[in-house]
């Protein structure tokens, strides 16, 4: 999707990735005229606000040069200094080299230019800095001429090495993206020569075999160090070829998708499988070099576009530069050409002030756009994700202490060709080690059936009093007789129950523990209404509610005294109805130990009633007593007639 346009016929260049705001610089472009025929030539910075809709770009800065420009580019060196926003060097005609400083380009004020030479025999049409270095400038002209300049010392350059045979001129120099002292040059015929600046001589020189390779651009791989790309300008041979100097009797790879022959070709620093292509068939493509696929192309234009370049500190946006006399700026991220194509026309519109361009002071009827057939308004993205906005890496923890992970696999000087399979890592977590031990006891346990065991261990290794009863509570669980034993747990015993209860009928029945009296605990009324006083707080309706329900009541406690209401407790705790009846009797709670002795079964009711009518020697008494032996004779009979 275009974000931003100028109308020029220029070269370009970005500002380095550390500048800010973003900037594009411009110089008229050598060799090419527009339609003023105009042979002047202007260097131009503009400022690039992509947070602006509309297309145009704001002009910073501008200079009148002496030469018009084959190429410009943009370096960091002197970003030092606080006013400093780096150099701007220009190759020209007639062997020129200018050096300018950006600063002083914004800011209208002393000479922008800090150095120029003519040490070139011929046009400069190749310059490329060191990204190691950002002080060392390779520059490349006529009869295979490469100087080496040092910024500090403009005057006298380096060369790399001999010139090389047979003399040609020099489209293209490039300095390794892994390696400092690694220079490559390329020449029209189609062959590029590595040089070592260590030992200042070539250490090898690729070329096709087919002789119809006419290189118009190269570039290195942004990660593998001894990959590189060269771009044919035939038109018979349109292609893209991948090299490895490992292998540099043939290219590993070719990109074929050009029609016409390939005229500059870029590659994105932020992502190595992002590579920009123009050719002469108007087309723009930008390619996964790995697998030889176009990811993304731009509607075809009417005019050739000679120079692609990726913006250093925004890698999803890309410059072109045509024929026609534009520099665009693209994003690869897709978009929609009817909010633009909608904004000029109102910007059009708005130049007339919506009246009638003759005079007539009517207003402009709506303008009615005739349909277009066959063009294509929405522009789609990338086919797959770039890099710098993938994640590298990421973690989820899942049940079980189980971590998974992902990442991107690199694997050092790897194959263009060959693709690595994403991996998902799951791993075992342990953070508490005791723990997991303790569970895994258990589950053993478990499995096994045997918590008996289990139980008597934990028993045994207990440091805690309170664990170790909690244990002896769950081993007794499991036991036969759990209710025996449980209640010996708790401190009650069948034979020291039966010992107190023979010592308390044998002293006597102690007397009763004072039971509380009457005054302390509130009666029913007083809860609801404790004085008249309190007719006012009652009638609001959340105290009211409140009020209804007692706050203050007390829990219920079972005895457990040597009394007889505590034996007789610990005598129903421990199932022994007869001990608790025989108690009842003998405190003459014969109410007590008729409910008792119900429970008892019949026996104990029956012997329970003979011991009750004997001790009440009454008139009454005696006719219970015939009533009750008369029913059940009664009952007796009954189930004798059932069974006849």
């Amino acid at each position: 999707m275009k974000l931003k346009e100028i109308e020029r016929t220029a070269v370009q260049a970005w500002s380095p990735a550390n500048n800010h705001p973003i900037y594009l610089a411009t110089g008229t472009s050598a060799q090419q005229l527009d339609a003023s025929f105009s042979t002047n030539a202007t260097l131009e910075i503009f400022e690039v606000d992509f947070r602006d809709l509309s297309l145009d770009m704001k002009q910073k800065g501008a200079l009148p040069a002496s030469n018009r420009f084959h190429k410009l580019i943009w370096g960091s060196f002197g970003n030092g200094s606080a006013e400093s926003s780096g150099v701007l060097l220009g190759g020209g005609d007639n062997g020129v080299l200018t050096m300018y400083s950006v600063h002083r380009v914004l800011a209208s004020k002393g000479d922008p230019v800090i150095a120029q030479t003519e040490k070139h025999s011929g046009p400069v049409r190749a310059l490329d800095l060191n990204p190691f270095q950002n002080n060392l400038l390779a520059s490349g002209a006529n009869d295979s001429e490469i100087f080496i300049w040092d910024l500090n010392n403009f005057s006298v350059p380096m060369t790399p090495g001999t010139k090389s045979q047979p003399r040609e001129d020099i489209s293209v120099v490039s300095w390794n993206r892994q390696v400092q002292h690694i220079l490559s040059s390329a020449h029209p015929s189609g062959k590029a020569v590595v040089w070592d600046l260590r030992k200042n001589e070539p250490i090898i020189k690729v070329s096709d075999h087919s002789n119809r390779m006419h290189c118009s651009g190269m570039a290195w791989h942004p990660e593998v160090a001894t990959q590189l790309v060269l771009s044919s300008e035939d038109d018979h041979l349109p292609v893209i070829q991948i090299w490895d100097l490992r292998f540099a009797t043939s290219p590993l790879s070719q990109l074929e998708g050009h029609t016409r022959g390939v005229l500059s070709v870029s590659w994105c620093q932020a992502d190595p499988e992002l590579l920009l292509s123009s050719a002469k068939d108007n087309r723009i493509l930008c390619w996964n070099p790995s697998i030889g696929e176009v990811v993304y192309e731009l509607p075809i234009r009417s005019q050739w576009c000679f120079d692609v370049q990726w913006c250093p500190r925004n890698p999803s946006v890309f410059s072109a530069a045509t024929f026609d006399g534009w520099i665009n700026i693209y994003s690869v991220m897709g978009g929609n050409l009817e909010a633009q194509q909608k904004t000029q026309a109102d910007k059009i519109s708005s130049s007339f002030n919506n009246l009638d361009p003759f005079g007539t002071g009517q207003s402009l009827p709506p303008l009615q756009v005739p349909e277009q057939v066959t063009q294509t308004t929405l522009i789609p993205p990338l086919k797959k994700p770039p890099k710098w906005i993938r994640r590298p890496v990421g973690v989820s923890f899942a049940f079980g202490g189980k971590l998974i992970t992902f990442g991107l696999t690199k694997a050092p000087g790897q194959q263009m060709q060959q693709t690595y399979p994403h991996q998902v890592f799951i791993s075992q977590v342990t953070t508490e080690t005791e723990f997991l031990l303790r569970s895994k006891e258990l589950q053993m346990a478990l499995q096994s059936g045997n918590l008996l065991d289990y139980c008597q261990g934990k028993i045994q290794t207990a440091k805690l009093p309170f664990d170790e009863n909690l244990w002896n509570f769950l081993k007794v669980n499991l036991e036969q007789e759990s209710r025996t034993k449980l209640l010996k747990l708790l401190g009650y015993s069948k034979e020291d129950l039966q010992k107190k209860i023979a010592s308390c009928l044998n002293n006597g029945i102690p007397d009763k523990q004072p039971l509380p009296e009457a005054g302390d605990t509130n009666a029913p009324d007083q809860l609801l209404m404790n004085s008249s006083d309190d007719v006012s707080a009652v009638s609001s309706s959340s105290s009211f509610f409140d009020n209804l329900i007692p706050q203050h009541m007390s829990t219920l406690e079972i005895p457990v005294t040597e009394d007889t209401d505590g034996l007789i407790s610990q005598a129903l705790l421990l199932g022994n109805f007869e001990g608790a009846v025989e108690l009842c009797m003998r405190a003459e709670r014969f109410a007590d130990a008729i409910i008792l002795a119900i429970a008892g079964g019949d026996n104990l009711l029956k012997e329970t009633q003979k011991r009750y009518f004997a001790k009440q020697k009454t008139n009454l008494s005696v006719v219970s007593d015939g009533f009750v032996y008369t029913m059940s004779r009664g009952r007796c009979a009954l189930s004798c007639q059932m069974f006849l």
